[in-house]
């Protein structure tokens, strides 16, 4: 493939996820679980600078410009996977240096390294003026991860499979969240490991439905509806125990949170995240606000969002 003009840099941001519904099927041979997911991507951003250089090289901060502990700056970084697939996929010889920045909580069910992913794709197609096809990219995001298409596609959209098979959801509203994080992350293979555990330990609370996992239509009239009330009566979450089982102190933020006014609280994905549902912006940040006055780390965002595109400023 030719290489077209390229630029010097190119910065693009690429949101985190939460998911509004996540069923997990039983376990298969190969350890993973078919899921059904409805994801929404909120405004919450991750941001990567992808650069010419003669190597391919990461560096990862915050959004303070301080380095980002347990994130790894060499090729497990998914983001500079992520690149090197582009650049075997279009045959450059090349290298790129991308500068990460971390809005979204490590290991913490958003999607985070993900967002990352889906950012470098469509920062090393650009900068290389490589003009890959969306579809394209959508089969180099599969390869990488399964939360690493939806980074790429956004909005809100129903994933199944492993969850990278996705249908966009149509919705015509915006749902204002605070999200509660922590500053220990939550291993997902780990989360997915208790909750096989848990449904091995005679569960039947938690126990896998039978046949293939399917999205409750609930939560799809509700994001068609714009209706607080209908999403929060979908809200499910079949990682939620396994991660409380982890690391109990969740049950007392989602406690917490239902008396400080939430409409509804979930485990984001494989947590520890909590994503609370608010009944409008106004209730949300006075949700923040009283949240973080009681010692937790607390923030207000809203879904659903664009997908990972390039910032032209």
């Amino acid at each position: 493939m030719s290489i077209g003009v390229v630029p010097e840099r190119v910065r693009v941001r690429a949101p985190g996820k939460i998911n509004l519904f996540l069923e997990v099927g039983a376990v298969h041979d190969d350890g993973y679980h078919d899921v059904a997911t409805v994801y929404q991507a909120v405004s919450l951003y991750e941001e990567v600078v992808a650069s010419v250089d003669d190597e391919f090289s990461v560096r990862v901060v915050d959004e303070t410009g301080r380095p980002v502990a347990g994130v790894p700056d060499d090729d497990r970084n998914l983001a500079l996977r992520a690149a090197r697939v582009v650049a075997r996929e279009i045959g450059y010889l090349g290298g790129v240096h991308l500068d990460i920045r971390k809005a979204v909580p490590v290991a913490g069910g958003m999607g985070g390294g993900s967002a990352d992913a889906a950012a470098a794709l469509v920062a090393c197609d650009a900068l290389w003026g490589a003009g890959l096809t969306s579809l394209a990219l959508h089969e180099m995001a599969a390869r990488l991860g399964a939360d690493v298409p939806f980074a790429l596609l956004g909005g809100s959209a129903v994933g199944t499979g492993r969850g990278d098979r996705l249908s966009p959801a149509l919705a015509r509203a915006r749902f204002d969240w605070v999200l509660v994080s922590r500053t220990t992350g939550l291993s997902t293979p780990a989360v997915y490991d208790e909750l096989d555990r848990l449904r091995a330990a005679s569960r039947p609370d938690i126990a896998p439905e039978p046949g293939v996992p399917e999205v409750d239509p609930t939560v799809l009239a509700a994001l068609r509806s714009g209706a607080v009330d209908t999403l929060a009566s979908g809200l499910r979450n079949d990682l939620q125990d396994a991660a409380c089982s982890l690391e109990p102190r969740l049950r007392d933020v989602l406690d917490a949170a239902a008396g400080a006014g939430a409409v509804a609280g979930i485990v984001s994905g494989s947590g520890p995240t909590v994503a609370l549902l608010a009944a409008d912006a106004d209730a949300a940040r006075r949700l923040e606000h009283d949240l973080g006055a009681a010692g937790h780390r607390a923030r207000h965002v809203y879904g659903p969002v664009p997908g990972a595109k390039v910032m032209h400023r």
